[in-house]
């Protein structure tokens, strides 16, 4: 049977599976859903984001794209971002990127990718940023990976600078940004522990929308 056809079979034992299991699954799931965490991560195969966290269905709204990014002019990620705080009330967002990521590592050469090029001027933008500290690492994997995190910290920032995220969390507390990376050689996830609150009391001398009250996380 070819992978194509497999698909459909995989899916009638799941089904089964569930329903033997829990009766009402699917008449549960459709009553709607309630998710507590928004992540954003890769559309790369070998990272299924649902599989490498255990979450189950109505756990976990997600959103997947070329390098995790969280460009601000990209209304995609955007319209995301507002569902998921104004409607779904999610507590957690969390960007997760990954290593041995194909998108960063083809920003990190001097080539043509035609439409991509846009795309990855996002994590080339990243490198510029962090430039002196990139070039000083000698050893080319290092040098990699650092990018793989330092990606996931801007785009944890772009999430930050939205009007959506600053509107709810400086008044509510909620959500909490996380960055993340998951390790492909080990399986392993690697939480970066970003410091929301530092991070969002720096920019907001830039990027504050007039929001005067300022909450912390408890």
């Amino acid at each position: 049977m070819d992978l194509y056809k497999q698909i459909f079979e995989n899916n009638k034992k799941w089904a089964a599976e569930k329903k033997s299991k829990q009766l009402n699954f699917f008449k549960d799931l459709s009553k709607g859903q309630s998710p507590k965490i928004l992540y954003i991560g890769c559309c790369d195969s070998r990272v299924s984001a649902e599989e490498m966290t255990g979450m189950k269905p109505g756990q976990m709204f997600v959103h997947r794209n070329i390098a995790n990014l969280v460009p601000t002019n990209d209304n995609s990620s955007a319209a995301v971002i507002e569902y998921a705080i104004a409607h779904l009330k999610v507590k957690h967002i969390v960007v997760c990127g990954h290593y041995f990521c194909g998108g960063v590592k083809s920003a990190m050469q001097a080539a043509d990718l035609g439409i991509l090029n846009p795309w990855l001027r996002n994590i080339r933008d990243v490198y510029r940023l962090h430039k002196d500290e990139l070039n000083s690492i000698s050893n080319e994997k290092e040098r990699y990976n650092k990018l793989v995190e330092l990606n996931v910290q801007e785009q944890c920032v772009n999430v930050i600078k939205g009007a959506t995220w600053q509107k709810s969390f400086l008044t509510t507390g909620s959500p909490v940004v996380h960055g993340w990376v998951f390790d492909i050689h080990n399986g392993e996830l690697k939480d970066l522990n970003i410091d929301v609150n530092k991070i969002a009391k720096e920019i907001r001398e830039i990027y504050d929308l007039g929001t005067t009250k300022y909450t912390p996380i408890k």
